[in-house]
């Protein structure tokens, strides 16, 4: 798991189960907030065999996020 700060957000590897395995995502949440965190899946089509496979993946697209808008999109 990799995390990466910005300015309100924070951004977060991430796994999302599913059928079949596994997809990376990127969870972002409000810096010092509470809740839960809203969940990108990212490489769509892409299934892993096992989390840390996905998790590896989604550690690589963190590094390349630019930022999250004001409505927790992801910039690329």
């Amino acid at each position: 798991m990799a995390r990466k700060e910005f300015d309100v957000f924070e951004a977060v590897s991430a796994v999302v189960p599913g059928e079949g395995g596994y997809s990376a995502a990127i969870a972002v949440k409000a810096l010092g907030a509470g809740g839960a965190p809203r969940f990108h899946k990212v490489l769509p089509g892409q299934v892993f065999k096992t989390a840390l496979e996905a998790d590896d993946a989604a550690v690589v697209e963190l590094q390349r996020l630019n930022g999250v808008s004001d409505d927790a999109e992801l910039i690329w």
